[in-house]
């Protein structure tokens, strides 16, 4: 089963203010997730219940719900301002 890919406002507006190539290559990773969202370079983060996803020196937030079979793109940034409140 695939899981569905869902992008936060927020998420989609930070992927479009990015370079276009690093854009396509963090588009590329997370449509990757919808086949397993555990494997990759995806790891739970510490203290909080979302994962990450390292894209060379950029991150993606996300969330994985299980019993809806999505993805929740939450965050979408540069390593050393994504992990900010």
């Amino acid at each position: 089963m695939k899981f569905q890919i869902i992008w936060s406002e927020s998420a989609a507006k930070e992927l479009k203010k990015l370079d276009r190539t690093v854009a396509n290559r963090i588009y590329k990773k997370v449509s990757q997730l919808s086949a397993n969202p555990y494997h990759l370079d995806v790891t739970k983060m510490v203290g909080d219940p979302y994962f990450r996803l390292r894209v060379g020196d950029y991150r993606v937030i996300f969330d994985i719900q299980n019993y809806m079979l999505r993805v929740l793109v939450l965050k979408v940034g540069h390593r050393k301002n994504v992990y900010k409140k």
